[in-house]
Formats: C-alpha cells, structure tokens, sequence
C-alpha cells in the first residue's frame, strides 16, 4: 500500500536506491515469484529475473548465473526481499558496466516511467493548471494564505507537498467525494499527516476515475513535476467534462433524432461528445471539415472560428476568417473567446502547436459557458430514471472505476459498451488469477468480427466457472450484446474475487486457509468486540449499518486515531447518516482502503459495496506490520482467525442474496 514502504525495506541504505514507486513494484515482482515456486533461493535467480529490466533485457541466464556465482557462496540460501533487492543492484550495475554505461546509485528499475530527469513537462500546460486553481480555489480559507500561484515558478510543486491542495482540487472536481473533516489541514504538517494526505487524494482520485498506476506518495512529496501535473490534467479533465452527459444537460439530446440514438450517445465518453458537439455547431457554418480530434484537425484555428462565430455571432471580426497565418487566426479566435467571457486554457501558440490537453480544456469550456443548444430540448421522457436504474448506474461507476485502477491496457469509459470484445475481462481475469487466461486463443483488439468477440467473451465466461462464478444462464454473447444485468453480475463475482483472494495471499504465509464472506464478517464483528465497543452487524445487509456507526467503531479499532470523534454524528436522521457515511469513506481512503462505493450506499446498505467496504478495511489492517497493530487488534485478529477457521458460506446462497 502507498505510504508503508518501509514495511518491506527496513536497510536505509536500500530505500535511498529505489523511489517509493520502485519498491512497490520490485515487492510485488518479489512476492509473485514467491507464489510460483515457494521459497526463493540464490540458485532460482538467474532463471526467475529474466522479466526484470535491464537486468533480463541485457544479460542472459548464463550471464546471470555467472556472476551470481562469483559472488555469493551458497547459491542455496534463501531470498528475502531486502537480498532480492540487493542482487538486483549487482546484476544491474554489472549489466550496464557491460552496455558501456556507468551504474548509478539509483537502481534504475523504472527510470523511464519514474524519474522528472527524463521527463520534461509543458509549461504552458503548467500555466493553464495553475490559472485553473487560482480561479476555482482562489477564495478557498485555507488555502488563501498559499494562492494564487505564480505559474512562471515552480511554487505549484512546492504547494502539492502537504496534499491539501489536491484534495481540494478533487473535490472541485466532483463535489463531496472527500469530506473535508477528514483532511489534515495545518500550518504545519508531520510527515505521518502528510502522507495521510496523499494517501486520502490518491485513493480518492482513482474514485473519480483517475489513472494513478505508479504513482505513490512518495512522488508527491518529492515533488515529481510530470506525475505531478499529470494527476492534476486528470482532475481538471473530469470537472470540465462533467457537464457533457444527458444527465446533467439534456439538451444534448438536440444532437440525435430518436431514442435509439441518444442511448448511443449516452455510452459514449465525454470527449467523443464533445467533438460531436462541436461538429454539430460546425455544420450550421460554411465549415466544410469533420474535426476528428483535439490536436491536427484544429491547428489552423479555422474550426475555432466557425464554431465561435455560431455561438456568438455578435463578437465577430471579419478578419478571424480571412487571416492567413494560423498564429494570427489563433489570436482573433482567443479575442472573440475573451469577448464571450471564457477563460483561457491555451495561447495562439499552443492552437497552433496542436495541445491536446490544452484545447481539450478550451472547447470543454466553451460548452460550458455558451453551448448553443436550445432551452427547449426535444421530448427526453426516455431519459427519466428509475430507482433501478439509478442503482445500475452507481455499480456501473464501481465497477468501471476498479478496473480503471487495475492499470488495464484500455481506460474504459462505459462497462455494457467497452467490455464487449472480452479483452479487458480476459486482462482483468489474468491479474485476479494469473495464468488463468490462455491468450493464445485470445483476439486482440480492434476485433471487427463479432464471432472473435464472442469468442473472447466465452472464455471469460468458462474461466469464471473455473473460478467458480454462478453463471447459470450467461454465455459470451451475453456480454457481446451488453445485457446490462448479466454483465454486472459477473463484474460483481470478478470483484469479490479478487478481495477474497487478496486477502487469501496476506494470510497464506501463517494460516493458508481459504477465506469467505463468514471469515471477513466474523473478523469485523470481533475486532470491533474486543476494542471494547458494542456495535455488531449480523450480515452485510443489517440495515442497522445505515447510520455509519459500525464502520466507524471498525476504523477506529483498526487505528485508533482515524476517527475524530468529536466529528461524527448521532446518526439518527438522514442528514446525519450520509454525514457520517461521507465521513467513514474518506478515512477509510485516507487509511490507504481502495474503495469506489458512495455515502448512498452505506446508508441504503448495498450489501455488495458493504461488503467491499469491510474487505478493504480488512485487507489494510492484515496488511501492517504486526508492531503496527495494538495488543488488542492484535487479539482480535487472532481470535478472529482461529474462530473463523471452520465457517463456511454457502456460495450460491450467497450470490442469490446479493442480487
């Protein structure tokens, strides 16, 4: 988890080789060859890092066996993880002293991906992120004494060190995903607050659908400027996208003429609406041109000019369309920009260069200020919801949300539209259970034949029987077709999966045994016993769990002092419970819990999201050191462990509940 490195590394001299994010990786190349063979000895090496690079890129197992060989005596003694970082270090030095490049201290192991020295980042787009905070967070109370920034100094970097601001930040983004109480917000901070910062921003912004794969705490407090201002494009990405959905702006139902159409419209990610948007403005002008993307199709600025003259036809300058230098076009369209009241996101020079993220930004903004579309949309009844379907939609966003965090090779957008070749399931299935998929009979995509499709989709389907899923009456074409109910019943069963088998890789080292929703049941109910309070849940669906109480004694009695108790209340009316639920999820994520679930779903008691509520408070807690843990936690892990040894849950009882 994020922030507890020094778990796993306790020689100094080790930690200052490898960047948090390092480490992480290295552990978990380190435990995955640890479940493939067992124990590790010095011998299994040169075969075993053949996936590890520059070490398996440049030296063969002859190479590496060799040097091994030469130097440690025993090639039978056993690996942990501080000599597996250590041999690592050698064979990497060894294999650059032999490509001709000198070994640095640093290990190197992710110096492409990691490290601000081979990164360089857009200044305008720092200039445009940081005119976005100053406005948006300018007159916020705590952060006044920080703002507004000045974007022609690295100050930005230097603010997002104590994680108040990027906190903020995701909540301007999407009000209310963290509950301010939860942050800590002083003049000074230590570094055990700080890192709780982090934690709670990085948790939160995979909760908002943010990309964080290799990206840790530790780079942002050492100021990674490229990680940094990627996480921030994110967050601003999502606020300025928000509006373009049927939901928020029904008028959007002006670009499509039937039911069938605005469903398709519906699945669609919101930068394909907005280019939709924005050609439908287009062919209401002399513009003749399909504007594919946010980059090539508007360097010329003459898209830019049709579409601001259709908005705001009373800004026009006649010269906008008859400049032939594209800078100067540039300049007269953010003039007409500035006429209409829109804020800059970009200069002439980053239209003319092409900035994706930048004119993204720009034509998001302009939706938002003017889109043109009239106030008096066409007939939108089909668009009303029902509580089902605003149930659908809530584990829709989970479950896409996890498997975003996943580090897929595909962000997805919709999960009925972008599973339907399979591939990201088959993806999904390999990380829950690796080696499970045989890609050989895998269709990578584009897939433009639908049998390939099903065909991806039914090997899902049979390694989810091998992995023993209740799919009576599902096949592939299920999925292929996006039957909404099925696909989410398979998601949720590939989602408790992969909790349970978490938790089953913490536990294999001392107890091996199989673990169930008894076991995370009973482990909650007696840890919060034996701290000596008297709150019980007798299932995930105890309506009793609705004021948030529980939760909160469970945090608490995971880490004592998570819960500011003076900031939780009775519980009693409804104000109060989505208080206190808003409130348990973001401690929980402030702990390092990765959870996607809402405060609605503590306080309607979803048993799915109540139960992946409990398992990642699990997961966390078995997850410390045991030095970590209080003489009473500590008890009620064991008695939980050893209570629970026996119990067993009925499997298809228990899919039969949860639907």
């Amino acid at each position: 988890m994020a922030g507890y490195i020094g778990i796993v590394c306790s020689d100094p001299w080790l930690q200052n080789q490898f960047t948090q994010v390092e480490l992480r990786t290295m552990k978990s190349q380190y435990h995955t060859l640890r479940r493939e063979s067992g124990p590790l000895t010095l011998a299994d090496l040169p075969s075993k890092m053949s996936t590890l690079k520059v070490v398996g890129e440049n030296l063969t197992e002859e190479d590496r066996d060799s040097f091994l060989r030469s130097n440690y005596q025993n090639m039978s003694d056993e690996v942990d993880f501080e000599l597996f970082l250590k041999v690592y270090l050698k064979l990497h030095a060894h294999a650059s002293s032999k490509m001709g490049s000198p070994a640095k201290n640093s290990s190197a192991f992710l110096k492409a991906a990691t490290t601000t020295l081979l990164h360089t980042i857009s200044e305008s787009e720092k200039s445009s992120y940081v005119s976005h905070i100053n406005s948006y967070l300018g007159e916020d109370k705590f952060l006044e004494q920080f703002l507004p920034i000045d974007p022609s100094t690295n100050d930005l970097f230097e603010i997002v060190k104590d994680g108040v601001l990027l906190c903020k930040l995701i909540n301007v983004a999407v009000p209310g995903t963290i509950d301010e109480r939860a942050i800590n917000m002083k003049r000074m901070l230590n570094p055990w607050e700080r890192n709780e910062n982090h934690t709670l921003c990085l948790n939160s912004a995979k909760a908002i659908g943010c990309t964080v794969v290799n990206i840790g705490t530790q780079d942002f407090i050492e100021g990674r400027r490229h990680l940094v201002l990627g996480l921030i494009a994110q967050i601003v990405k999502i606020q300025l996208l928000a509006d373009l959905n049927l939901k928020k702006t029904p008028q959007l139902v002006e670009l499509v003429d039937s039911s069938e159409d605005a469903e398709e419209l519906m699945s669609l990610p919101p930068e394909k609406i907005l280019l939709r948007w924005m050609n439908f403005q287009l062919r209401k002008s002399e513009y003749k041109k399909v504007v594919t993307n946010f980059s090539t199709d508007i360097k010329d600025g003459e898209a830019y000019a049709h579409l601001l003259s259709v908005l705001a036809p009373e800004h026009n300058n006649p010269l906008t369309l008859t400049a032939k230098d594209p800078l100067q076009r540039a300049k007269l369209v953010l003039e007409h920009a500035d006429k209409m009241g829109c804020k800059r996101y970009l200069t002439a020079k980053d239209i003319v260069e092409g900035s994706p993220n930048l004119n993204l930004a720009f034509v998001a903004h302009i939706f938002q200020h003017r889109n043109g579309l009239s106030s008096e949309a066409k007939d939108i009844s089909f668009l009303e919801t029902s509580p089902d379907d605003a149930q659908v939609s809530r584990e829709e966003r989970a479950f896409r949300f996890w498997l975003n965090s996943l580090g897929n090779s595909t962000c997805i957008d919709n999960v009925f539209e972008d599973l339907r070749d399979g591939w990201i399931l088959l993806e999904t299935l390999d990380k829950v259970s690796p080696r499970i998929v045989n890609w050989k009979v895998a269709n990578k995509p584009p897939i433009k034949m639908p049998f390939k499709k099903v065909e991806n989709c039914n090997q899902a389907i049979k390694l989810g029987k091998q992995l023993k899923f209740s799919l009576v009456n599902i096949a592939g074409n299920d999925i292929v077709q996006g039957n909404k109910k099925l696909i989410l019943a398979y998601l949720w069963q590939l989602m408790r999966c992969n909790m349970l088998q978490l938790l089953k890789n913490l536990r294999f080292h001392s107890h091996g045994k199989e673990i169930n929703d008894a076991d995370i049941l009973e482990w909650a109910n007696n840890l919060v016993k034996n701290s000596g309070r008297q709150s019980r849940m007798s299932s995930f669906k105890d309506k009793r769990l609705s004021d948030g109480m529980f939760f909160l004694e469970l945090l608490s009695a995971v880490q004592p002092r998570v819960v500011n108790w003076s900031l939780v209340t009775k519980g009693i009316s409804d104000d109060e419970k989505k208080m206190n639920a808003s409130y348990i999820i973001s401690i929980a994520r402030k702990l390092g819990c990765s959870i996607f679930l809402l405060p609605e779903d503590i306080t309607e008691v979803n048993q799915k999201m109540i139960l992946t509520l409990t398992a990642s408070i699990m997961y966390w807690f078995l997850n410390q050191p045991v030095d970590d843990k209080s003489s009473s936690s500590s008890d009620s892990e064991n008695g939980s462990q050893s209570e629970t040894s026996n119990s067993t849950l009925d499997d298809a009882a228990s899919e039969s509940s949860l639907e």
